[in-house]
């Protein structure tokens, strides 16, 4: 069926000054970018209307046809639809997930893509009235089966992401390619704040493991090996376990260049087959690439982990326990670019596997504003580094992707949609 006449639009049209036009997707890469999704009229003229009746209503400049960074006298996050009939198109179509696939194809931007994001994400349930919320099953898909977190499908659901160079994460992180929340002492936070940042979070998480000289620690997630580095300095013996291979080469290199390899075993090993018992366990934003359904064979390997009268140290990312549950039924931008198979969860649903596998929750300190700072931070550096990202092979669209990942999730900490948490479990047992 032909596409009928474009929807009235939204926003009045404004001169076009040039802009920089996004290299055409590889369609064989990003087969839902480089093509837009089937006509669907109606669908496409339902968001035409619904969502530019909620932007209308938020704290935005709006425009049509122009650059972003054109002054206003607000000062509010602007958002410039550069092709507005392709941006209702996709929306009607596939909801946050065709918002996300816009943005990677070049049909709007922002001149503050986190305070544009920031506002949607405090306004996230105003956004469609009330009584059409029953109709959010038109709009979102079920997670593909593809993606769930058996271990091979965890081997390559970590492989996606973790895998995709060395070099690219190093593009944006700090020295000590620590990729989960800093604890800064003072806002706002500067890039050559991060080492020390990082090095005060895992201190405090190793002391809430009570890591000290002699203690055998187990390390659920290796990243690039800066907790086991820090652990092993004082004395710890660590056994570190990663599903990345790109990870795990490196850290091997980080660590023996440290002068460590005796006191650090990295291994590529899942979580499930974990063997022995240790004093302590840490476990540094990993939970969030285990999925729901696995969340109880979790909680179980690390009470299986832990010595009698010993601590499990868990930093964490959260959100309400409502939105969770919408979200594990759903598939998501972040689902189908970045982190696939994942589920961050909420305090309740780790409050309550933990305790199921015999876990009590002894403190929970939260502290998502650090999080924004460093999202920020790694934000500035992506960006700034642009031209050594295409240098490893990223194309456009791939730049736009995590920028819009970057500014995405620096949104949910500073609109408190996502939290991040400090958590130490016990099993109750006296030493």
């Amino acid at each position: 069926m032909p596409e009928q006449a474009a929807p009235e639009r939204a926003f009045p049209e404004q001169a076009a000054p040039e802009r920089a036009i996004p290299e055409r997707a590889d369609p064989a890469r990003w087969p839902d970018v480089a093509r837009l999704p089937a006509p669907r009229p109606v669908r496409t003229a339902v968001a035409a209307h619904l969502v530019g009746r909620a932007l209308r209503r938020l704290p935005l400049d709006v425009r049509v046809g122009s650059t972003p960074g054109a002054a206003t006298a607000t000062r509010r996050p602007d958002l410039t639809l550069h092709d507005p009939d392709a941006f209702f198109r996709r929306i009607g179509r596939d909801g946050l997930i065709g918002f996300g696939e816009s943005y990677m194809a070049g049909e709007w931007d922002s001149d503050d893509l986190p305070g544009l994001l920031t506002v949607l994400a405090t306004r996230v349930d105003d956004l469609v009235p009330a009584p059409l919320h029953g109709l959010r099953p038109l709009w979102v898909s079920a997670r593909p089966g593809r993606d769930r977190n058996t271990r091979r499908g965890a081997r390559e659901n970590i492989h996606r992401h973790y895998d995709l160079s060395n070099d690219l994460f190093a593009a944006f992180l700090d020295p000590t390619l620590s990729y989960s929340s800093a604890v800064f002492t003072s806002f706002p936070a500067r890039f050559e704040d991060l080492p020390a940042a990082q090095h005060r979070k895992i201190d405090r998480l190793l002391d809430l493991a009570h890591v000290t000289d002699g203690t055998e620690l187990l390390e659920i997630g290796t990243g690039w090996g800066e907790l086991a580095l820090r652990a092993a300095a004082r004395g710890a013996r660590v056994t570190t376990l990663t599903l990345s291979t790109e990870q795990a080469e490196l850290a091997r290199a980080r660590i023996g260049a440290a002068g460590l390899g005796d006191r650090v075993d990295v291994r590529l090993c899942d979580y499930r087959d974990v063997e022995g018992r240790y004093d302590a366990v840490v476990s540094v934003e990993m939970i969030e690439a285990v999925g729901a359904e696995y969340w109880p064979s979790y909680f179980a390997a690390l009470r299986a982990a832990l010595r009698p009268g010993g601590r499990v140290a868990l930093q964490a990312i959260t959100m309400g326990h409502r939105q969770m549950l919408n979200t594990a039924a759903t598939h998501t931008w972040i689902s189908k670019y970045v982190f696939p198979g994942g589920l961050i969860p909420s305090r309740r649903a780790i409050t309550e596997h933990a305790a199921a596998a015999g876990l009590r929750t002894e403190s929970d300190l939260g502290f998502a504003e650090h999080y924004a700072q460093t999202l920020r931070l790694w934000r500035e550096r992506f960006t700034a580094n642009r031209r050594t990202v295409a240098d490893l092979g990223f194309d456009t669209v791939f730049q736009r992707l995590w920028e819009f990942y970057l500014a995405y999730s620096e949104a949910g900490f500073r609109s408190r949609y996502l939290d991040v948490r400090q958590i130490v479990l016990t099993e109750g047992t006296p030493r």
